[in-house]
């Protein structure tokens, strides 16, 4: 299941990122070969192309450690230390990712309400490109939820210290660990 959302989120980021350098190389041929017919709207749709592309990409960052963070510092802690401070960490960007779900959705709801749409030729609806916002909170939330169930009932210390990405999956049974070496060693695969 989870690597099936991982390649829907990889393919619809790559998809998102084709389109806007389509866009782009069509404008940049336009504009020299028949100036008098380039669309006026390119640099606008490759921004809300982009900026959906950023915020599913930040649910990846958030799947694979990779979001921006004091790293130098948290090597030199010993492993329950870092797993205090990845716990602490995942319930601020559980807070964060919240507040971007909720202002995300205010800021659609408001724009929908006001009918809002470009000011190009184009009339895109502004609430397509506002809901990046809430779509992207939405994601890494659900990121940071699975990451710290995994640092809170399935640590495993020779796997998942900074640095390294943890599972790309649950377990199945979401047992807790019995502390055998074949349970741990199944639990940091994902299986």
């Amino acid at each position: 299941m989870m690597k099936l959302w991982d390649k829907i989120e990889q393919t619809l980021v790559g998809l998102l990122g084709a389109c806007a350098l389509i866009v782009g190389m069509v404008q940049i041929i336009g504009r020299y070969v028949a100036p008098a017919h380039a669309i006026g709207w390119a640099e606008e749709v490759i921004v809300y192309l982009m900026i959906w592309a950023i915020m599913i990409t930040s649910s990846q960052l958030a799947r694979t450690d990779g979001h921006v963070r004091p790293d130098l510092v948290l090597r030199v802690l010993r492993p329950q230390a870092q797993r205090v401070l990845e716990v602490f960490n995942c319930l601020i960007a559980l807070a964060f990712c919240a507040g971007m779900v909720w202002y995300g959705w205010e800021i659609v709801d408001t724009s929908l309400m006001l009918d809002e749409r470009s000011s190009t030729g184009l009339e895109f609806p502004m609430w397509i490109y506002y809901l990046a916002l809430p779509t992207g909170g939405a994601l890494m939330f659900v990121r940071y939820t699975m990451r710290i169930v995994r640092f809170l009932f399935f640590y495993d210390p020779a796997t998942m210290t900074v640095g390294h990405s943890i599972a790309h999956e649950l377990p199945m049974d979401m047992t807790l660990p019995t502390g055998s070496a074949s349970s741990a060693a199944s639990i940091s695969s994902g299986h």
